[in-house]
């Protein structure tokens, strides 16, 4: 291909808040190159939606599809930015803007002792264990046969459906530092595993906890709320026994003399209004010790603070003061210490705003950003590159196999072949050694 005038953006991540952004830019007349560090594109929406979703992943995927064969975009997989290629690399190679989307690939824990003893994990490792995302579906989590996991959302009802039909442990514990009506999962999620909760033990629980609710909170009306959720629950065939501790808030984690959990202590919560009318947890000086042998946080995510940008809590820094802002919000990166935008760099989706929402509002997040790229590009006029000559130095310069969405539609069929083969719903390859080798790359 000759040289051509125009725009030239790199988006670094390919999940929902990328591949809608590259889509957004694109159609203005764009030219994108999408590096993942993943062989295939989809990001949480292929590797964080739990895998018996298969007609709402697949419906995902056909979306992808389309994007990412529309001209001006190249895909390019097995490509990790920060460790293949640098921020400065790409500058070096001509992209005038880089739109980080990379999600939230750190990980929040709580800081408390016994975190780093066996049998303690993240709800993100579970999650892509699960879901066969190398290198997380290569390794062994020793779960044990009583588990704690800390957190009451989405994520948690997902590990939760995980232990109780898959591993069909014999305890779960669903622990929360605030009470019944502060849960955040939805009714459709708990209504999954729903029929193993020990009414038994959930009623002592509400009595345990019920001097302690907010003002205002009727312990009676919490537990129809959450008895509620059974009417449409659904039989697991699972003896696991699931149950919740309310106004809980680890203290610490204990360890036996191999290293491995042992129990996880707990300090009594009492919950009080703050003046905006949301309830704080505050410790009561009691505390007591869940009998568990593993213990998984799901307490949100954090940005990876090795990526190479600054830090703003667990997001990435952006401009208090945006030059291009989209519908009041700012998308571009800022250094604190020299308080100024870094030039040309924008972040969009959990990178900018880790755990928030799902894909939905990653789209919509994604497709701001790209206009706020947009707008950033006017500025800086267009620029003169030869897309195709690029993308074969790109591929020379990381010095490893990088996957193109020729290829990952390859692995695609070689994948649906392979579950038809075994009838199976869906079939992945546990490690990028095998799609690659597949696809006839190593």
């Amino acid at each position: 291909m000759a040289k051509e005038q125009g725009y030239l953006v790199a988006v670094i991540g390919a999940g929902p808040a990328g591949l809608y952004a590259a889509r957004e830019l694109a159609s203005k007349g764009a030219k994108v190159v999408i590096f993942n560090r993943d062989i295939k594109p989809g990001g949480l929406a292929e590797y964080g939606i739990y895998y018996d979703k298969y007609k709402m992943k697949e419906g995902l995927r056909k979306q992808f599809r389309r994007i990412l064969a529309m001209p001006g975009i190249v895909y390019l997989g097995n490509v990790t930015v920060g460790k293949d290629l640098t921020l400065d690399d790409l500058r070096d190679l001509g992209f005038q803007a880089i739109l980080v989307t990379t999600g939230a690939q750190g990980t929040k824990r709580l800081g408390i002792p016994g975190e780093d003893l066996e049998g303690v994990y993240h709800a993100k490792e579970i999650v892509y264990h699960y879901n066969h995302l190398p290198p997380y579906s290569q390794r062994e989590y020793a779960i044990g046969r009583k588990v704690a996991i800390i957190g009451v959302g989405n994520v948690m009802a997902d590990i939760a459906t995980w232990l109780v039909k898959d591993k069909q442990v014999d305890e779960v514990y669903a622990v929360a530092r605030r009470g019944p009506f502060e849960v955040k999962f939805d009714k459709k999620e708990f209504a999954r595993f729903a029929k193993n909760l020990d009414i038994e033990d959930f009623e002592r629980e509400i009595e345990r906890i019920k001097d302690r609710l907010a003002p205002g909170q009727d312990p009676e009306e919490a537990k129809r709320f959450i008895l509620s959720m059974l009417e449409k629950a659904k039989e697991t065939g699972s003896p696991t026994v699931f149950r919740f501790r309310f106004l809980s808030s680890p203290k610490a984690i204990l360890g036996d003399e191999n290293g491995r959990v042992k129990g996880l202590e707990l300090a009594d919560t009492r919950l009080v209004l703050r003046e905006d009318g949301r309830t704080k947890p505050v410790p009561t000086g009691t505390s007591y010790v869940l009998d568990v042998d593993t213990v998984i946080f799901s307490i949100g995510d954090r940005v990876d603070p090795n990526f190479g940008l600054p830090l703003q809590w667990n997001a990435y820094a952006t401009n208090p003061e945006p030059r291009f802002p989209v519908d009041g919000v700012s998308y571009e990166v800022y250094d604190p210490e020299k308080k100024q935008p870094i030039e040309g760099v924008f972040v969009a989706g959990w990178a900018r705003n880790p755990s928030e929402g799902l894909v939905g509002v990653a789209r919509k997040d994604g497709e701001r950003a790209a206009r706020a790229v947009l707008q950033y590009l006017e500025t800086v006029g267009p620029t003169e590159f030869d897309l195709d000559a690029l993308v074969e130095t790109i591929k020379a310069k990381v010095g490893h196999p990088v996957v193109t969405q020729a290829e990952v539609q390859k692995l695609e069929e070689i994948e649906r072949a392979e579950a038809e083969k075994r009838g199976l719903p869906e079939f992945k390859f546990d490690s990028n050694e095998e799609m690659l080798k597949v696809l006839g790359l190593l």
